[in-house]
């Protein structure tokens, strides 16, 4: 029987955990570090970081790990596949020339200029005063920008006005409000239309496609507030999907593998498309190198396939020989309960009750991100987003009504969550 390690500790890899656990090839899936709920299908090492990449190789090769499979962007952009592929062990996941696709906005978006994949218009600026004065005679508003570098999905603020992008832009590089993330920021053209996620595991040259999904990435109702990590998700997203889906692939898709390709990157792992539906088309918002978070904890319990077979064959090139995924046709819906004031500053340690009531209805999973065990077996909060509450139904609505009934078995002290995930096709 094969051994799995999966890297990460957030709800993502608790999905990512389950659905390996299912597979009739895997014996054993561990998790470094993992989290309070992820040790119900995987043993967990809370003392192996994501980022002490030399420690999780020395346990890969020792625990005679079949397959790594990386979740969360930093160890990819740091570079845990060239690190892991120099001493021989099979991952999953781009190297880091690939993982560039997320690491740098402005890498993504050149990238896109030159291989005419259709995304919003943009300038990348590493100068203060440069930006200062291109936003200061900008016409037309709103506009966005973005942090070049990895700012936990926070990095992206939406300017209604002149006013706030000027200070937009001075918080971001002059007083480093995302740290080295927006010392180059992108300047972006404000798209309207519907998002949408759509992802393909891809071995360098096969494409698979995943489920569509679309997430809520703002805090409160009505998609108001702030950026967060994301507050819900479901699949599939209906405006991505019939011939809305092969324009995305023949569009995008294929054009960004081929481009990757064709710049001397041999792309192992997820490319995921985060996606504005125009009344033009899609045209992509953000590209992503590894599996989405809420959309993974939505995508998964939809899967029939081996994840297993997938993930080994797209790491080793061997994708072609595989037929397509097979996927449950009813809905999924996720509910993210997080720390309340997420997606700034809040409160941990608090204990937590209900997880095991929620889990035992009919359709429902309780995805743990944000938890830790205590130390007489009970569980407590650890982080902003706390965990996502899944559950698959006959119909949006039946999903929806299921994933609720789920969160309303579940307390803590200052638990936040939005009330109308799914309102766009309810």
């Amino acid at each position: 029987m094969k051994k799995v390690l999966v890297i990460g500790g957030g709800g993502r890899e608790h999905a990512l955990c389950a659905a390996l656990a299912r597979s009739p090839q895997v014996g054993t899936v561990y998790c470094a570090p993992g989290n309070g709920g992820i040790d119900a299908v995987a043993e967990c090492l809370p003392d192996l970081l994501v980022s002490d990449f030399d420690r999780l190789a020395e346990f890969a090769e020792q625990a005679g790990i079949d397959l790594t499979v990386v979740g969360p962007e930093n160890p990819l952009v740091d570079g845990i596949v060239d690190y892991f592929r120099e001493r021989g062990l099979a991952i999953f996941g781009p190297d880091a020339k690939g993982a560039q696709l997320e690491g740098s906005k402005a890498f993504a978006k050149d990238l896109m200029a030159r291989h005419n994949v259709p995304t919003a218009g943009y300038r990348v600026f590493d100068d203060f005063d440069a930006a200062h004065d291109y936003l200061q005679n900008l016409e037309y508003y709103p506009v966005v920008l973005k942090a070049d570098g990895l700012a936990a999905g926070k990095g992206v603020v939406i300017c209604e006005d002149r006013e706030t992008a000027l200070t937009t832009i001075a918080e971001m590089m002059r007083d480093k409000r995302f740290g080295e993330a927006s010392e180059r920021v992108v300047v972006e053209e404000f798209l309207r239309g519907e998002e949408a996620s759509v992802h393909a595991v891809t071995d360098g040259k096969t494409l698979m496609i995943f489920p569509t999904s679309q997430d809520h990435k703002a805090a409160h109702e009505g998609d108001k507030g702030p950026n967060t990590g994301g507050m819900g998700a479901y699949s599939p997203a209906p405006v991505a999907e019939g011939p809305m889906l092969d324009k995305i692939i023949r569009d995008v898709l294929i054009p960004v593998l081929n481009g990757l390709s064709m710049e001397g990157i041999e792309y192992r792992g997820v490319i995921y498309a985060g996606l504005m539906i125009t009344k033009g088309g899609p045209r992509v918002v953000e590209f992503n190198a590894r599996f989405g978070d809420p959309e993974t904890e939505v995508m998964l319990p939809r899967l029939k396939s081996d994840l297993y077979e997938i993930l080994f064959t797209a790491a080793t090139g061997r994708l072609a020989d595989l037929e397509p995924p097979e996927f449950d046709e009813r809905p999924c819906m996720g509910v993210v309960m997080a720390s309340g004031g997420y997606p700034g500053s809040y409160q941990s340690g608090k204990p937590m009750y209900g997880m095991e009531d929620a889990d035992a209805l009919d359709g429902v999973t309780v995805f743990h991100a944000g938890t830790r065990r205590r130390e007489d077996g009970g569980l407590s909060t650890a982080g902003g987003r706390v965990l996502c509450v899944t559950a698959v139904g006959a119909d949006f609505q039946a999903a929806r009504d299921a994933a609720y009934a789920g969160v309303s078995r579940i307390r803590w002290e200052g638990a936040y969550y939005r009330t109308d995930i799914g309102h766009r096709i309810l």
